[in-house]
């Protein structure tokens, strides 16, 4: 709302629109500063007018400094309009992923049977009370970071999110359903992506 009701650009600095929003305070600036050397020209006509002891100039129309101070804002104000219609979007499409996984009935804990079979599946990972956790080894910290990077992404299109440890090219996950109160099975889906994740 910042950009269309007050000064175009904030609000896009504000979502951090960086680009945008700097481009957008620019014009609009820019625009507001043409206006005023054309609102200067002007007054100092009408003050000349006053004073009678010198003739009236007769200075050509500077309609167009106007038209272009004008132009100026309004490219500005139209910009920000295009942005904030896009952040909108974006924040309801947020909103509605994370009502759609918030809506989803909780998993069921698994009982030690079902624990010890689905270990079985992904079996450099350890089970330490109600929480799964593998430590992956990397050549060094960019790798690392690459993996974590690719597990952020992973976890938030599952919605299932792990605690992450980092020690140089070591990277500790540790999985759990807290609303579950325990161990589900989201848990394993997702131990079995990151061990994926780990061999690109």
């Amino acid at each position: 709302m910042l950009n269309l009701l007050a000064t175009p650009g904030l609000g896009s600095l504000m979502c951090r629109c960086w680009f945008a929003g700097v481009g957008q305070l620019v014009l609009c600036v820019a625009g507001f500063a043409v206006f005023m050397v054309w609102f200067v020209k002007e007054i100092k006509q009408y003050y000349s007018l006053m004073n009678l002891t010198e003739p009236p100039p007769t200075a050509q129309p500077v309609w167009w400094i106007a038209a272009t101070g004008i132009g100026l804002v309004i490219v500005s104000w139209l910009w920000s309009a295009v942005t904030s219609v896009g952040l909108m979007r974006e924040a309801s499409a947020n909103n509605l992923h994370s009502l759609k996984n918030s809506g989803a009935p909780p998993m069921p804990k698994l009982d030690d049977n079902q624990i010890s079979a689905a270990l079985a599946l992904v079996p450099q990972w350890q089970q330490r009370g109600d929480v799964i956790s593998r430590t992956f080894q990397f050549k060094d910290f960019p790798a690392a970071m690459k993996f974590v990077n690719a597990v952020a992404v992973a976890a938030e299109q599952a919605w299932h999110h792990p605690d992450i440890d980092i020690r140089w090219n070591k990277v500790t996950l540790a999985l759990t359903t807290h609303d579950a109160g325990g161990l589900t099975q989201k848990d394993f889906d997702l131990a079995r992506e990151f061990d994926r994740l780990s061999l690109r």
